[in-house]
């Protein structure tokens, strides 16, 4: 939507970078990596990992990890970036850590599959980062959004 008074968009205003909006509707995070898979329909494939536990989770929160077959701390699901994946996904963002998979990844995740829906994975050498895992990625934690650095994460965890 455009501001009447300035004519900018209300991402611009609020100064959020590196939105796109899709053809859809939908906003997405700015360029995607290249190295990531790519699906059918020519958008990439997400890694979705659970990183904190079940203890104080919000029944909400809760059910829609369920729905992206999230049960357990370490486990992960490769996705496609679909609209109504992505708004779960924003919604348990302070539980996951997400980004683009690229296809050695995914090669390397077949070989530790246990289930046709989800991969369990151990915790990762040397830790999930300098801050932990209640911080943002941005901050030097581990939740949130992390694009192409996801795969760096998963071979650490395989």
């Amino acid at each position: 939507m455009k501001s009447e008074n300035t004519g900018k968009s209300e991402d611009a205003e609020r100064g959020t970078p590196n939105r796109v909006e899709s053809a859809s509707g939908f906003k997405e995070p700015g360029k995607m990596s290249e190295k990531a898979v790519k699906t059918p329909s020519g958008k990439q494939k997400l890694a979705v990992i659970r990183v904190r536990g079940v203890t104080g989770v919000k029944s909400e929160i809760k059910d829609t990890m369920s729905m992206l077959c999230l049960h357990r701390k370490n486990f992960c699901v490769v996705l496609e970036p679909k609209p109504s994946v992505m708004g779960m996904v924003k919604k348990a963002k302070d539980f996951i850590t997400w980004g683009e998979i690229s296809d050695a990844t995914i090669m390397a995740l077949e070989k530790k599959k246990t289930s046709a829906k989800y991969y369990r994975l151990n915790p990762p050498r040397k830790g999930f980062g300098r801050k932990g895992i209640k911080v943002p990625f941005v901050s030097g934690g581990a939740l949130g959004y992390r694009g192409d650095r996801i795969n760096d994460l998963i071979i650490r965890m395989l």
